[in-house]
């Protein structure tokens, strides 16, 4: 690794960025050591909020009734920002066709997969390693096949063929899941059921399918660093590795860390940035990150992150009007797509918190 003054860190990002193959690519090298650019500050990593056995993320059913599935999905928004939804009418053969597609497509051969390899998101798909290499402080140990899935879906040649068929129909699906969780939770706030699809927070689409190669000294790094997502709504299918963690905070302002523990045929969903604003802070955006991979098999989950539409217009995004009563004034003010994504953007994933910019 060398002395503090003689690593030079921007020359180990170009090389481990430059040669095309991921974390994944470091593994199959046989390293026992996690990289020096990977290395998270020791006293963040070990004087985070200790993870709580207790507690633990609501799971829904969404066949029971639907006012049942409103009040829950509601509640568990307003108190926990995660929920894992059962019963969502995708078919479980699916969910574990997709995952192993993913799996299959971040093993392929490195001179196979790195054909895909780019920073570049202009063509809608992209494969890489940490969306902010050069911008974080210390990279973390995952990589992302990433797809623009809409409002305009990229062209289905650019999608690798060993999971372009279940990606396409895991997209489709999960638009379905996402139209009914929204017109719950737009009816948990008390406005029409449509008003979230309305405002075109089902067009815009990102699926990341994250690869969490096992990691030699998981005490040392990450696999995705505390973050809080940007949009409306996030839906994950995760495999039964586990790592995905959320912090709930307790009475007294102490925090802890909760297992989002993977339950067999479950989808994970959390509330996005967006939808705190939109709701008025009803709903909450929490953080949440995913521990390094200390098993000997590879995590692998698939998330789909809701957004508006990206309609090329100066539409402002704000609290809902309906929600504005005279003693429940707006805590935010109005944007537009533009400026909200790329005030994310200009920021390293560990200390983005888009709600307070925006506060009034």
């Amino acid at each position: 690794m060398g002395s503090p003054q003689s690593f030079d860190r921007a020359a180990a990002l170009k090389e481990f960025d430059e040669a095309k193959t991921g974390v994944r690519g470091l593994v199959e090298s046989g390293i026992t050591a996690v990289p020096a650019i990977f290395c998270h500050p020791i006293p963040r990593l070990r004087h985070s909020p200790l993870s709580s056995p207790i507690l633990s993320v609501p799971i829904i059913d969404l066949s029971v009734p639907r006012s049942s599935a409103v009040a829950l999905a509601t509640a568990a928004s307003r108190e926990f920002g995660f929920f894992q939804v059962v019963n969502h009418g995708i078919p479980l053969s699916l969910l574990s066709r997709t995952l192993s597609a993913v799996r299959s497509f971040h093993e392929l051969p490195p001179s196979v997969r790195s054909a895909f390899y780019s920073r570049s998101t202009k063509t809608g798909v992209n494969y890489s390693s940490n969306v902010d290499l050069y911008r974080s402080t210390a990279a973390s140990w995952r990589d992302t096949l990433r797809m623009v899935m809409g409002p305009t879906r990229p062209d289905p040649e650019r999608i690798p063929p060993v999971c372009r068929a279940e990606l396409l129909e895991w997209d489709e699906h999960v638009v379905t899941v996402g139209r009914v969780l929204m017109g719950l939770l737009a009816e948990g706030l008390g406005v029409d059921a449509g008003s979230l699809e309305e405002a075109t927070c089902l067009e815009g689409r990102v699926m990341v399918c994250q690869y969490y190669p096992p990691c030699p000294e998981p005490e040392m790094t990450t696999g995705i660093a505390e973050h809080t997502d940007p949009g409306v709504l996030t839906v994950l299918l995760q495999d039964d590795i586990g790592g995905l963690q959320v912090k709930r905070d307790l009475e007294g302002g102490e925090s802890v860390w909760v297992d989002v523990q993977p339950v067999p045929g479950a989808l994970v969903i959390n509330v996005g940035d967006l939808l705190q604003i939109m709701s008025n802070d009803e709903y909450k955006s929490v953080e949440h990150r995913v521990l390094a991979n200390s098993n000997q098999e590879p995590r692998v989950s698939i998330a789909t992150f809701f957004k508006p539409g990206d309609r090329g217009d100066s539409k402002f995004y704000g609290p809902l009007p309906e929600l504005m009563l005279a003693d429940k004034p707006p805590h935010y003010r109005n944007f537009t797509l533009e400026e909200f994504m790329g005030t994310f953007f200009s920021k390293q994933l560990l200390s983005r918190r888009l709600p307070n910019h925006f506060k009034l």
